[in-house]
């Protein structure tokens, strides 16, 4: 996939800037300098090129408004609950975590022909605040001083569904499930996450590697 990281960044601040939220100019600025719009979504899965991370964040705004806009003929009542601007904020800003987690490598890896050669890439580290994924998120963006409701705080700390709980936590568990059942918006961004990834942003080489 051949990523336009400057009309990526573009669109990305254009819809931040339209939900007019307190706060969004601060987290515009600490993404740019934290690395946001340059870094990869992932290491070795989806989009785990430069710019990557923008345009994972950008397909699952589009998947959640898909998902909202077509609950909406099953559950009108749906209107009422979520709110648009709340999906752009949980959905681009759900893996804000990424941002200064990348570094650059050479790794080996097999070519066509079945051999060993040198690949450009990249490495995760955690030394910069190791705080967790979807919490480290909702961390950052207050921090940034951004204004955010509950169902939007934790929309992004649970976006990864059941990888992001602890299973052997009680707590976790009726955390998430609580949330859940509280505020659709979790499920809607969950569930975009994961269209966003397996689908919109699949490869022909990931296929081939299975």
């Amino acid at each position: 996939m051949v990523i336009d990281i400057k009309k990526n960044k573009e669109e990305f601040i254009g819809l931040l800037q339209a939900t007019n939220r307190p706060g969004i100019d601060n987290v515009i600025e600490d993404l740019d300098k934290m690395g946001f719009f340059e870094a990869p979504a992932s290491t070795v899965h989806h989009l785990n090129t430069e710019g990557g991370l923008v345009q994972h964040s950008l397909n699952t705004y589009r998947a959640a408004m898909a998902v909202y806009n077509g609950l909406q003929q099953y559950e009108p009542s749906l209107v009422n609950e979520v709110k648009p601007d709340s999906i752009a904020i949980a959905a681009l800003l759900h893996d804000v975590c990424k941002s200064d987690i990348y570094y650059r490598s050479v790794r080996k890896r097999k070519n066509m022909l079945g051999q060993w050669e040198d690949s450009e890439g990249y490495k995760v580290s955690y030394k910069s605040f190791p705080m967790g994924h979807g919490e480290k998120s909702v961390v950052l963006l207050l921090c940034s001083g951004l204004d955010m409701s509950d169902d939007e705080m934790l929309a992004i700390r649970w976006h990864m569904g059941a990888w992001g709980i602890n299973m052997t936590s009680y707590e976790d568990t009726r955390n998430y499930d609580a949330s859940r059942k509280l505020y659709p918006l979790v499920t809607i961004i969950q569930t975009a996450d994961g269209l966003a990834a397996s689908i919109l942003e699949r490869s022909g080489e990931e296929i081939d590697d299975l």
